[in-house]
């Protein structure tokens, strides 16, 4: 006998407006290989009906052009509140195939088009930008705000704080009460990995 494939409720897709774009870094881009990342975000749709978007490159040409896809060819891309980047790297850049780029130069690379978007990095690298680099990525992109963990990965993946973090940001757009909130329901996990956020 065949079995109906499960539905899920369609209503829980159709009425939202915010959504996740996640990037990931991968070795290549070629292989099928799913991630945690990839899982995580599945998961959040299924639980909680944030719809998102999935992404893989491996070069920084590869970042540009899914992003800039994003920001030109998507029509929805106001709705698309967070950024999520799985990307390794080091306090102030990001490694793509053994090459590592400055925040700055990936600002000047999306410069005025990351209008009103949060940028998120998981812990795969660590976020430790001073006050003139962190006020030069938001001026020169344009974000509402970059966050991430200064503290590294050291076997304790971020992906379901991540995942917690963005699912506040469905109830509530407000930036800084999202993270206040985090902080209450997740201290512990907060403190472990130091969640920051500049803005």
């Amino acid at each position: 006998m065949l079995k109906k494939k499960q539905q899920l409720p369609q209503e829980q897709f159709i009425d939202t407006d915010y959504f996740i774009y996640c990037l990931e870094a991968v070795h290549d881009i070629e292989t099928d290989k799913i991630t945690e990342a990839q899982k995580k975000i599945e998961q959040l749709t299924m639980q909680y009906g944030v719809a998102s978007i999935y992404k893989t490159c491996d070069t920084i040409e590869g970042l540009e052009a899914s992003l800039n896809a994003l920001v030109l060819d998507d029509h929805n891309f106001k709705d698309y509140e967070i950024i999520y980047l799985v990307i390794k790297g080091e306090a102030n850049s990001i490694c793509l195939n053994d090459y590592y780029y400055s925040l700055q130069e990936i600002a000047e690379i999306f410069e005025g088009r990351l209008k009103g978007k949060i940028l998120h990095f998981s812990n795969a690298k660590v976020l430790d930008l001073n006050e003139e680099e962190a006020q030069y990525f938001l001026d020169v992109t344009g974000a509402k705000g970059v966050s991430g963990y200064g503290n590294e990965f050291n076997g304790i993946t971020s992906s379901n704080l991540d995942k917690a973090f963005f699912n506040l940001f469905k109830k509530n757009e407000n930036m800084l009460d999202v993270v206040e909130e985090l902080h209450k329901r997740h201290y512990q996990v907060c403190k472990l990995l130091d969640f920051r956020l500049y803005y």
